[in-house]
């Protein structure tokens, strides 16, 4: 849904909710000597809430504060609310500050003292108390399904509507990684650890024009794929919060940031590549060129960031370098609002996709992504069971992914889409084929090695998957919804319970919706003799799926290996699925 809003934000002069000290001016927030910094619209979002604590706030009252005298989408607070989360150390599941109510809006269920402004004010109105108690560290664990009867209001939640921002994109969700399952993660070595690493950040956008926001995003995601063809380069996508960069998370010595803007059918783009060893930039340049020159933009920025960094490039990603997935500027767009659909992992949006992708193929048919981007479409109505007749839908992915190697059999995509075909068919030595050649071609591609993962624990080998799935998070750092849920299903069937729930946890805080989380939190309780958590994630996914059948779900489902099937059908009959 689009919303034309025209309200101003309403200011608020509270200085402390819940543990957090608030401190609007710096777009941060502290609790002790912890410092987090929000992005302005979070912030916004928490103030405006902050204002009406215990209230439930509508979508679009929310909108119409925060994005006021803009064209903004349901998405765009969806986005908001989950970085708000994450920064407040607060789930979906189980909220202590924002709780989601279903098909109305979301509250504030934190305490709310309020600055010395308002002080005489609140000394003469009833003291503000929590609505909810933030469970301490050292304390019993709530009982599940107090807290899981709150989390059922977020079925509400419209998907966020996302541009891929990294290698690929085709199988990432919204959110960011870097919580309690990712932390875990940083001091493991990925492959190439010696070789110098740069960090590609999202570009920022000036202004409110939603064609130059989707500009910005593909030149990102194309940096980052670009950058990734150079064997001697390993590449990251970069984490949105500046506080978490500086920590070192990224473990990056070379950041590479810029923003987009422009008018009147320019576009200007401004580019900074920094050494952070040496604490100087090494090269800054701005464009300022017709939209139409995008490619050309495009080609120039790879170029002279190649040479400002220690890296010696073959003739070979010469080559591959200088081969443009498409010189259509249409075909681009259409493309680039294909993956954003495809990735909300709707029905509606997935077959928005598919004419978006038909598009980008009517203004060039020679375009080898967008049939890549087609293939994905029919492999997930199968996968996630749209289609009529499933087998024909896998029939017409594999013919389109196909069409796509063969157009370009040197864009590692299209084997990352041949590898996710071949393993809804359950041919895993066919899959993990292409997608070891998608990482010859592409040694930083974070998606191949968690594809790779997941096909591990398929076939049995659930410890290999969980070291596959480290090296991915090591390259995409923010990764979503699917990377936690592959982690969290490695960790179930290698029986470590804590694991399997702190990532499925994560799953579901990104995608509440996300069938397969809740299939194996339900296994992961049973397995640890949660009776009562088991039956309500049992209720939850007969709230999203009422004639699930497990019989019927492992049917198509890609778990070869016979012993770890016939451990989940057990824990799945145990509690009544």
């Amino acid at each position: 849904m689009l919303q034309r809003v025209n309200h101003e934000p309403e200011p608020i002069a509270a200085t402390r909710i819940g543990q957090w000290c608030i401190a609007p001016d710096l777009n941060q927030i502290s609790r002790g000597t912890e410092v987090v910094r929000l992005e302005p619209k979070a912030m916004a979002v928490l103030l405006h809430l902050a204002s009406r604590p215990g209230d439930v706030v509508s979508r679009d009252a929310l909108l119409a504060a925060v994005w006021p005298n803009v064209v903004v989408g349901d998405n765009a607070l969806t986005q908001v609310i989950i970085k708000l989360r994450k920064a407040l150390g607060d789930t979906a599941r189980e909220p202590a500050y924002v709780q989601a109510i279903s098909k109305k809006g979301y509250r504030l269920i934190a305490a709310v003292d309020h600055g010395p402004q308002r002080a005489q004010a609140a000394a003469e109105a009833p003291a503000s108390r929590p609505l909810s108690t933030p469970a301490r560290a050292d304390a019993d664990p709530p009982s599940p399904n107090v807290g899981r009867r709150q989390a059922r209001t977020v079925w509400g939640i419209s998907a966020t509507l996302v541009i891929a921002s990294a290698a690929g994109g085709w199988w990432l969700w919204q959110g960011q990684a870097g919580d309690t399952a990712a932390r875990g993660l940083e001091s493991r070595s990925v492959p190439g650890d010696a070789l110098p690493l740069v960090s590609v950040e999202r570009f920022e956008v000036v202004g409110q024009d939603p064609r130059l926001v989707l500009l910005a995003r593909g030149i990102t995601a194309d940096l980052v794929t670009d950058l990734s063809k150079v064997s001697n380069l390993r590449v990251a996508t970069g984490l949105e919060e500046s506080s978490s960069r500086a920590a070192g998370r990224t473990q990056a010595r070379y950041v590479l940031s810029g923003a987009v803007q422009g008018d009147d059918g320019r576009l200007r783009v401004h580019v900074h590549l920094a050494d952070l060893v040496l604490g100087r930039q090494l090269w800054s340049q701005r464009f300022d060129r017709n939209q139409s020159d995008l490619f050309a933009v495009q080609d120039d920025l790879v170029r002279n960031i190649l040479a400002s960094l220690p890296v010696k490039v073959s003739e070979a990603e010469t080559s591959r370098l200088a081969q443009r997935y498409t010189r259509n500027l249409d075909a681009y767009e259409h493309f680039l609002r294909g993956q954003g659909a495809l990735l909300v992992r709707s029905r509606a949006q997935n077959e928005t996709a598919r004419e978006l992708y038909w598009e980008a193929i009517r203004a060039d048919p020679g375009f080898a992504r967008a049939y890549a981007g087609l293939a994905m479409t029919y492999a997930l109505d199968y996968q996630l069971g749209w289609a009529a007749d499933g087998d024909a839908a896998l029939t017409r992915a594999i013919e389109f992914a196909r069409t796509a190697e063969q157009m370009s059999p040197e864009i590692a995509e299209t084997h990352w889409v041949l590898g996710f075909v071949h393993t809804q068919l359950r041919q895993h030595v066919e899959a993990l084929r292409h997608l070891d050649r998608a990482l010859r071609l592409n040694p930083s591609y974070a998606d191949a090695y968690a594809l790779k993962g997941g096909i591990a624990t398929y076939i049995g080998r659930p410890r290999e998957g969980v070291g596959l799935l480290r090296t991915a998070f090591r390259l995409n750092p923010h990764a979503g919804s699917l990377y936690f849920l592959l982690l969290g299903r490695a960790y179930y069937f290698l029986g470590d319970g804590q694991q399997a729930r702190v990532n499925l946890d994560q799953a579901l805080l990104r995608n509440p919706q996300n069938l397969e989380a809740r299939v194996y939190l339900a296994a992961v309780d049973q397995q640890e003799a949660r009776l009562d958590a088991a039956q309500w994630e049992a209720g939850e996914i007969r709230a999203l799926e009422p004639a699930f059948d497990v019989q019927r779900w492992l049917a198509s489902y890609p778990l070869t290996d016979a012993a770890q099937r016939e451990r989940l059908l057990t824990a799945l009959r145990r509690v009544g699925l």
